[in-house]
């Protein structure tokens, strides 16, 4: 859907969803216990209370038939971005609000408490422009989890696919992952998009490193969660059978 704003006077919901993934092709229409992974998305993010309206935001006719076809919205955008923020900044010019979601695509085990959590407690703060949930992460050396460190008032020090702190001289440290639920304020979402890749994105192929590089802040809030990006065929095994036992799954299936 194009053209006329959609208006909200509270926070909503953006999922950006591309057809082509080079680990998992077709990624966001895999089955997932006989619904395309998206749908699961869109529908465990509308179980949260915290946001008006979710849209899926992206560039594939196929994906925005599914989703409109389970009576979803979804705002079309340009095919060449490169990163899903820069895709959720596109669609959020069409929407008339004060906080952007963004919701990754591949959370089919997204918790719809969770983005209540964090959306309700930045609605609260003003002074956050952006924030990130994280969570306890005990596998090591797995480049598809995005590790994240916090200085004491727990905003993001760094983010990185390596495992951080280092193991080097502290054996097994602990650490944190983000877990993709990421709220931005739309001023500072859209004045974000428009600056030049940083130097550290370029080299972790992560685009909130921009945000860390120009100086501003990302507030971390700590949750427990067993939800897992689906990257590979791995996670897309865990994912289906932890499925069957979701309570969140049998409120919208």
């Amino acid at each position: 859907m194009t053209g006329s704003p959609y208006l909200s006077d509270r926070a909503v919901g953006i999922i950006p969803a591309r057809l082509h993934s080079t680990r998992l092709p077709r990624k966001p229409l895999i089955d997932i216990c006989g619904l395309p992974m998206i749908l699961h998305v869109y529908r465990r993010c509308s179980l949260a209370k915290s946001l008006r309206d979710v849209f899926v935001a992206t560039d594939s006719n196929e994906i925005r038939d599914i989703v409109q076809g389970a009576g979803g919205k979804v705002i079309m955008t340009r095919a060449d971005h490169e990163t899903g923020t820069d895709r959720i900044a596109e669609a959020a010019r069409h929407i008339d609000c004060d906080i952007i979601a963004n919701i990754q695509g591949d959370e089919a085990l997204v918790n719809p408490l969770h983005i209540d959590h964090i959306v309700n407690t930045m609605k609260r703060d003003p002074a956050v422009n952006c924030a990130m949930l994280v969570c306890p992460l005990k596998e090591t050396n797995v480049a598809s989890h995005i590790k994240v460190v916090l200085n004491n008032n727990n905003d993001v020090m760094y983010l990185s696919r390596s495992d951080i702190p280092s193991s080097a001289r502290t054996p097994s440290p602990k650490m944190l992952k983000a877990y993709h639920i990421i709220p931005f304020r739309k001023k500072f979402l859209l004045d974000y998009a428009g600056w030049p890749k940083g130097e550290l994105e370029r080299v972790e192929y992560n685009e909130y490193l921009r945000i860390l590089e120009k100086g501003h802040k990302i507030k971390a809030f700590f949750v427990e969660s067993d939800a897992i990006s689906v990257d590979t065929q791995q996670d897309l095994a865990y994912v289906r059978a932890a499925m069957q036992k979701d309570p969140f799954f049998s409120q919208y299936n």
